[in-house]
């Protein structure tokens, strides 16, 4: 049997009683609310980092062929121009032709302006001697990686986090591939710190330009659309 309330006690029970839904709604919050930022660069900033990158050159003879000879030095130009530390050349063991063709790989590494000095060589055991083994040239250079991993989900998506719903945030991957897109595309990561210096600039056209301005005169280009562009190819000294 309920004892007796007087009314501001039963004024005091509802309250109570009106609480415990708001008090439910404070602990879903503190358990199972959004920690990581709305902004999807900040949930996945790019970073530079030093990584490795490998090039193979499968054994052939003496002599290269034209791809891995072009492949060679365009791995020269681009240790050059971010590695860091010396090129590893990984010889396999036990290959009749690797020391032959890793000299044409000197070479070829000596046409794209790297010195022999910076080429520490070593061999490696083939895990299957059947399979082609291929010289392993690699260093540690800088390049634009994304902090976090993509594909992680911290929220369902459904209907069972009811609070998670009606705040309507993004969620924690949304975003992640972009970024992951942009760092493997940009060509320069020190781009994505810092932008580049004004590039020499093209004085003829400033002239023309400022002419234009000074008459009156339109400045912009007008282009045609039915094919009959004429461009002047002369350019004066």
């Amino acid at each position: 049997m309920l004892p007796h309330l007087s009314p501001l006690q039963g004024r005091l029970a509802a309250l109570a009683l009106l609480a415990l839904p708001l008090s439910a709604c404070m602990a879903d919050k503190s358990v199972t609310g959004s920690t990581y930022p709305r902004d999807y660069r900040e949930r996945h900033p790019i970073v530079l980092k030093d990584a490795p990158r490998s090039l193979d050159v499968f054994t052939a003879g003496a002599a290269l062929d034209d791809r891995q000879r072009d492949d060679v030095r365009a791995f020269a130009a681009e240790y050059l121009r971010s590695g860091n530390g010396p090129i590893t050349a990984q010889i396999p063991a036990g290959s009749p032709g690797a020391h032959r063709t890793f000299q044409a790989v000197r070479a070829a590494l000596a046409e794209g302006g790297l010195p022999g000095t910076a080429i520490a060589v070593s061999s490696y055991q083939p895990a299957d001697p059947v399979l082609a083994s291929p010289i392993r040239l690699s260093y540690a250079g800088m390049r634009a990686q994304v902090a976090s991993k993509c594909g992680l989900w911290p929220q369902d998506l459904g209907v069972t986090d009811v609070a998670f719903n009606i705040r309507n945030e993004p969620y924690w991957n949304l975003g992640c591939s972009m970024q992951n897109n942009v760092a493997a595309q940009v060509a320069d990561p020190v781009d994505l710190v810092r932008g580049r210096s004004e590039g020499r600039p093209d004085t003829i056209r400033r002239a023309k330009v400022i002419e234009s301005i000074r008459q009156g005169k339109d400045p912009s280009t007008q282009y045609r659309q039915d094919g009959q562009n004429r461009i002047n190819s002369t350019v004066a000294n």
